[in-house]
């Protein structure tokens, strides 16, 4: 998010490359290509999915190598590091993130150390050791890991998914994408998880450039979904207090988002006002609903994912005729196990 850093849009090149997150080449700040660590990894389909009576494009980023969206950030910032010649990494992450730096730093023979919450699911928590990083368990909140994790990174490099502002430059490519697939024409509206802000700030940098450069007219509207169980943003919005008590481990159901204490906070209200959007929040009924449903019609996902389905079905009932939104499925439902 705090980069200066001027993208560009060369269409004419774009068009003839492989179709991954990398064909925005020149708007992606790496120096050197020999130093891109990628699996191919992007352009994901944008599937028309009929959710309350309308139809939505859903991204579908449950398809990346470490089976979330994350992996576009990942892609970016462990090609920086590896740029920068880094040897070793710390992060935290409540999974996904943790599986994506893991991955890629695998990829790149870089080590790595993740911290996660104790109560992370095993699946992702399996999935981080297979890569070979270095696991640790940190036991308390979510806001516990990170202060862990940030005192690591006082003698390593910190690869954070939500300070480091590289790993947004790699979540903007799904602006870059959903542009392109449209035509290179902007939704009307984009809805999107919110918890660190990975997705969302990500979307309006890489939309936020598109229109700079020209290449689009307008910012699209931004929707941010939240769990109604930890939802700080959208209490800011409302014009409550920011942060919530740290009493007590409930599991939040979408462990994704379940962010109590969002580092970037102003940043991601100030982007929401920005694209003229909006905050909701989900029940875990909602959530439970909404991953029921899509279960049905053959899409496995994570329950952070089905919260941003249910955000959609929200949005849905406020929304005009002939509106066009776009969605995403962040996570894979192997990864909730």
């Amino acid at each position: 998010m705090d980069l200066e850093f001027k993208a560009e849009f060369p269409l004419d090149k774009i068009k003839k490359r492989k179709p991954n997150m990398w064909r925005y080449r020149e708007a992606l700040p790496v120096n050197n290509d020999k130093n891109i660590v990628s699996f191919d990894e992007g352009f994901t389909p944008l599937l028309e999915v009929n959710l309350g009576g309308r139809s939505v494009l859903i991204k579908q980023d449950h398809l990346f190598p470490s089976g979330s969206f994350k992996d576009r950030g990942a892609s970016v910032l462990v090609s920086k590091i590896k740029e920068l010649k880094v040897t070793r990494v710390v992060e935290d992450s409540s999974g996904n993130a943790g599986c994506a730096i893991a991955a890629y730093c695998a990829k790149a023979g870089i080590a790595c150390d993740i911290y996660v919450p104790d109560y992370a699911s095993g699946a992702k928590l399996t999935q981080i050791k297979n890569y070979g990083a270095c696991l640790y368990k940190v036991r308390g909140s979510r806001e516990d890991t990170a202060a862990v994790a940030l005192k690591a990174s006082e003698k390593k490099y910190y690869a954070s998914h939500y300070w480091n502002p590289y790993f947004f430059h790699g979540t903007k490519t799904f602006a870059f994408e959903v542009c392109e697939q449209l035509g290179w024409r902007p939704p009307d509206t984009v809805v999107l998880p919110a918890g660190n802000g990975t997705i969302l700030l990500g979307a309006y940098i890489g939309f936020s450039e598109l229109v700079r450069a020209r290449v689009i007219r307008k910012m699209p509207r931004l929707i941010a979904v939240q769990s109604r169980d930890c939802a700080p943003l959208y209490n800011l919005w409302k014009g409550k207090e920011l942060f919530l008590p740290k009493s007590g481990r409930k599991k939040i159901l979408a462990e994704g988002i379940a962010v109590r204490d969002p580092v970037r906070g102003g940043q991601i209200i100030a982007a929401i006002k920005s694209s003229r959007g909006e905050i909701v929040t989900v029940s875990d009924h909602e959530i439970v609903a909404a991953l029921e449903q899509m279960g049905k019609w053959g899409y496995y996902i994570e329950p952070t994912a089905a919260a941003t389905i249910a955000g959609v079905k929200k949005h849905i009932r406020c929304s005009r005729s002939k509106e066009m939104i776009v969605s995403i499925i962040t996570g894979h439902g192997l990864k909730a196990c």
